[in-house]
């Protein structure tokens, strides 16, 4: 049996046809049930929803074979973790980039020129403090969970770092990006231990997804 490891939402919907291109359907639509462990048209494989940031979690530490997780939830796992994951394939899904944004009156360049100390919202810190450290500006991170546009409106911080899409919900807040940290994509993981003991069917899993994505990149 394999087990892979979804997030509801939109890298759940935009995994679906993946999987389809490997023979894997999910026999039931979760936003319609309480469940949480899934049946497929395979019945070798099934699907356990959980939340998006423990996706790396599970495959880790083997509560599912294989997963699929966003590069800025993988970055901040592996931040505070070590091993047990492999990452085959970049599956051009959930698309978006990490940014750097600021309230619309905020001079940001300045405050970065003047070697000012800053304080940045964020709820990816290793990978907001990465960032800053390479480009010298000093900053004091505070973790946020959610609501992340709040904390230059109220005050609490000069900028967030956080994921954009369209932009709209930072314009509708008065909020500008000044600077973009990194682009970002799912990436499917798997549980290195279980490459080992289930490596045909999970070999096979890969290479059937991995045909179905348009420019795709093992690596």
């Amino acid at each position: 049996m394999l087990t892979l490891a979804l997030s509801k939402g939109r890298i759940f919907e935009e995994t679906l046809p993946l999987l389809k291109a490997a023979g894997i359907e999910v026999d039931e639509d979760p936003e319609r049930s309480r469940k949480l462990i899934f049946a497929t048209s395979r019945p070798d494989v099934r699907v356990v929803l959980v939340r998006a940031t423990d996706v790396p979690t599970y495959v880790q530490h083997g509560g599912a074979d294989i997963g699929v997780a966003g590069k800025d939830v993988l970055l901040e796992h592996m931040a505070s973790s070590s091993g047990g994951l492999y990452q085959p394939l970049d599956l051009r899904i959930g698309q978006c980039r990490m940014s750097v944004a600021v309230r619309d009156d905020f001079d940001y360049a300045a405050a970065v020129k003047q070697g000012s100390r800053i304080r940045v919202a964020t709820k990816f810190t290793h990978t907001a403090r990465q960032h800053f450290a390479e480009k010298g500006v000093h900053v004091d991170l505070i973790k946020l969970y959610g609501s992340m546009e709040l904390a230059p409106l109220t005050g609490l911080a000069d900028a967030i770092v956080d994921l954009v899409s369209t932009g709209s919900t930072l314009k509708a807040n008065h909020l500008i990006e000044v600077e973009k940290v990194m682009d970002i994509s799912s990436r499917l993981v798997v549980n290195q231990a279980a490459l080992k003991l289930k490596r045909e069917p999970i070999r096979a899993l890969i290479d059937a997804i991995s045909s179905a994505i348009p420019n795709a990149i093992a690596s």
